[in-house]
């Protein structure tokens, strides 16, 4: 099994829970084809580069996971399939990008807890 990380666009026109629900299913697409999730992450609508489509935003989620390179293929499947996905990228991890991702989701939950706590003394 190797360490993956696919970022997707979906289109600005979906309500919060149409877009929770896209990312849901993708999530979905790979548990089912035996891949395990490691991160979730859903950036929100954020201002693209460039236009895709005629729309100048979109909203971005990231998702990283442990699967076999044949997983991919039915993922990519999917995302074209589903005319929500502006755009979408695979890629995957070596052991040097892996530890970074790592680092990086560690420091986000220690700067969470430190909010919570933060804000639990201000109480």
């Amino acid at each position: 099994m190797n360490h993956y990380e696919t970022v997707f666009i979906l289109t600005p026109v979906l309500s919060d829970a149409q877009m929770k629900e896209a990312v849901e299913k993708f999530a979905n697409v790979l548990t089912d084809n035996g891949a395990s999730i490691v991160n979730e992450e859903i950036w929100g609508l954020r201002k693209l580069a460039y236009p895709i489509q005629k729309k100048s935003t979109g909203f971005y989620a990231l998702i990283e996971f442990d699967a076999d390179p044949k997983t991919i293929k039915k993922l990519e499947t999917a995302y074209r399939r589903d005319e929500r996905v502006l755009r979408f990228l695979t890629f995957r991890l070596d052991k040097y990008a892996a530890e970074y991702a790592e680092k990086r989701r560690n420091l986000k939950k220690a700067n969470a807890t430190t909010t919570t706590e933060s804000e639990a003394k201000e109480d």
